[in-house]
């Protein structure tokens, strides 16, 4: 059975989505939404640095929905709950790379989520590399332990490199670094990683109290250029934050 496919978005994640989708001979790729004006009407082949691919980018969320895809494999860099009620209650599943794991922090959110899926009798899937993935591992290898006291999985990145002001900005990289909001940014613009570690106690059968998100912060000694923004010196470049899983006072995930 070919599953057929439609691709949200074409940024750095979407062009790998769709790099795989095409090589895939189980799926067929139908549409692509366009979030980006510019895009609209265009190949998405050569959106994504393929030979054309006979499927053009559109804005039209219902010309879309009417190609009856089996799947959206949604990669904004930021979800829309709005859209992603209107994906599943169409009858479409999902596959997210979009800030979700479980939806666990979303609050009223998550169960206008669950009566989409249960309205379309479709499903949403929560992935990626890291939260996602990484996770999976660690559940894996667990298995191989007679007594687990503590599950740690660590993420490094040289954020120079990484040139996504619009991920790094709302956890507080660029602000003065004695900026008292500080934390309270890192949490929130990290906050995805509280359902990674909700979905790895859930898989090792414990009950957690409560999370908390824990960060430290470095600062640039000059200005810094990254191209495609700047850093002020005595601003934030360097973030470490980590969100813990408690059982009481112990840190278990």
């Amino acid at each position: 059975m070919t599953l057929r496919v439609v691709q949200w978005t074409t940024g750095n994640v979407g062009k790998q989505s769709v790099i795989a989708i095409a090589a895939h001979p189980e799926l067929e790729l139908v549409g692509c939404y366009a979030w980006s004006p510019d895009k609209v009407g265009r190949d998405v082949g050569e959106l994504c640095g393929l030979q054309p691919l006979d499927v053009r980018a559109t804005n039209d969320v219902d010309a879309l929905l009417a190609l009856g895809p089996h799947c959206v494999v949604y990669n904004p860099m930021w979800p829309s709950i709005d859209e992603l009620v209107r994906i599943l209650a169409a009858g479409v599943n999902v596959v997210s790379t979009a800030a979700f794991i479980n939806g666990r922090r979303l609050g009223p959110d998550r169960q206008r989520l669950v009566e989409a899926c249960e309205r379309g009798d479709s499903s949403l899937f929560g992935t990626g590399i890291s939260p996602g993935w990484a996770e999976l591992l660690s559940i894996v290898l667990a298995g191989l332990s007679d007594r687990i006291d503590k599950i740690t999985v660590s993420e490094a990145a040289y954020t120079a490199a990484y040139d996504s002001p619009a991920t790094e900005m709302p956890a507080g990289f660029g602000r003065p670094i004695d900026d008292p909001n500080l934390p309270a940014m890192t949490a929130k613009g990290t906050a995805v990683f509280s359902e990674a570690v909700a979905m790895v106690a859930d898989a090792l059968g414990v009950e957690l109290d409560g999370d908390v998100c824990d960060a430290e912060y470095a600062k640039t000694t000059t200005d810094l250029d990254l191209g495609s923004w700047q850093i002020a010196a005595g601003c934030v470049a360097g973030i470490a934050a980590s969100w813990q899983g408690r059982v009481g006072e112990r840190t278990v995930v």
